[in-house]
């Protein structure tokens, strides 16, 4: 007897299954995306993976829009977290901005309703795709993420946070010599904003591109490059490079002849790391450990901490974070930060650097991170960025510290959020 058929069977329904469990994970569990995918759709080729990442992170973008669309269509507004308003959001956004045909949106939604009320998606559907929507640009923060961050920066802020959301983040290069900058600005066809940085032409096919087998430069958004850049040439001395994987700060440092060890937690993100380091030649001492119980063999001359975070200054790669950070994880990630600071602190020798660095937009992850921790380290003082280190284009804050925000290149497709403190040890220590 033939295998009767199933809901699964039908084209393309498999992987939106799969894209509102991957949303299901990040809404209702506060998962990231990326980790959350693995998960969601295990099982599927390659080129349905790759839908079942696009209709998620694009329903995350525009998910304040969308809920508008649903809501305006409705009687009473359907529970936020109701099986027919996810459904909804995955049919809507494949034909807002995936490029899906109605007919096609909508047979591969209903039955993801699983007994629901399949008239009411159905018909709430009909009615907003026969109006003919368009989805306002740029799209909407969240509002209460854009309430928190004119809380901390002002109105403007917000603004160009949601400018930049609408727009593509720019993918930028650091050259493993910075003496062929010129040479590989004209190889990339790129623009330069810094020695050793090239910033590539919209859709570029990184591992086709000239430079790339042989290890020549490495994918760094050139806001996370300034960490590395402000401790300037090794010269031999040790640094410790905190948080180290996936490797591109390692990479900076190693090609600046430092003497590296690169510390991680996760051991497939060490892996990376270390294929980065083999790809491009360079050299470091890799270690998978836990930072609160680790300790390094002697102190260093430098330490690169690159702390965990809310990576809310990444947010336009990764719209997930603004749904799934908020007050308490915002807290929870600072108490950490204190504590790495405090044990970091320790394995740096006296009259050593120290380099603080998050990619977030949150005041408490960065400035009052720093400013609490001065208050409670005597022993340590500002060591202020200055301009001539900097790429073109980002400038030090009147404390000296270094603060990348949406508008940060904004004529030139802008940079991730970063912020960047340097201070000092004490000789005496």
């Amino acid at each position: 007897m033939p295998r009767p058929s199933r809901p699964e069977d039908a084209p393309g329904l498999p992987a939106r299954r799969a894209a509102l469990r991957l949303l299901d994970a990040v809404l209702r569990r506060g998962d990231p995306l990326e980790l959350a995918l693995h998960g969601a759709a295990q099982g599927l080729p390659p080129a349905d993976r790759a839908l079942v990442h696009a209709i998620a992170a694009e329903t995350l973008r525009h998910l304040p829009d969308l809920d508008a669309l649903i809501d305006g269509a409705t009687r009473q507004p359907l529970p936020h977290d109701a099986k027919a308003r996810m459904v909804l959001r995955i049919a809507l956004i494949q034909v807002l901005a995936l490029g899906t045909a109605p007919h096609a949106a909508i047979a591969t939604a209903l039955p993801l309703v699983d007994g629901g009320p399949r008239k009411l998606v159905h018909g709430v559907f009909g009615t907003l795709t026969r109006a003919d929507p368009i989805l306002p640009s740029p799209p909407a923060l969240p509002p209460e993420v854009a309430a928190r961050w004119a809380g901390q920066w002002g109105e403007a802020m917000t603004q160009a946070a949601a400018t930049a959301y609408a727009l593509r983040p720019p993918v930028d290069v650091t050259l493993r010599d910075a003496g062929e900058t010129t040479r590989w600005t004209e190889a990339l066809n790129g623009r330069s904003f810094a020695p050793g940085h090239v910033r590539l032409p919209e859709g570029a096919a990184i591992p086709d591109l000239p430079g790339f087998a042989e290890g020549a430069w490495w994918v760094q958004d050139l806001a996370a490059s300034v960490p590395a850049r402000l401790l300037g040439q090794g010269e031999g001395r040790t640094v410790l490079d905190l948080c180290a994987a996936p490797g591109g700060k390692t990479m900076q440092l190693a090609a600046s002849d430092w003497h590296v060890t690169a510390v991680d937690q996760s051991k497939k993100r060490l892996e990376r790391l270390s294929e980065n380091l083999a790809r491009t030649g360079l050299s470091a001492e890799v270690v998978q450990a836990d930072l609160r119980t680790w300790t390094p063999e002697a102190p260093a001359d430098a330490i690169l901490l690159d702390a965990p975070c809310t990576a809310t200054g990444i947010y336009r790669r990764h719209p997930d974070v603004l749904h799934r950070i908020g007050p308490r994880q915002i807290a929870e990630l600072a108490e950490l930060q204190a504590e790495l600071l405090a044990r970091a602190v320790q394995w740096l020798k006296p009259g050593g650097v120290l380099i603080y660095a998050t990619c977030s937009l949150e005041r408490a992850e960065g400035e009052e991170q720093i400013a609490q921790f001065l208050s409670s380290h005597t022993d340590f003082t500002p060591h202020p960025a200055d301009p001539a280190e900097l790429p073109e284009g980002i400038a030090p804050t009147a404390q000296g510290w270094v603060r990348t925000l949406p508008d940060t290149l904004k004529e030139q497709g802008g940079t991730d959020g970063f912020f960047v403190a340097r201070l000092r040890r004490s000789t005496k220590a």
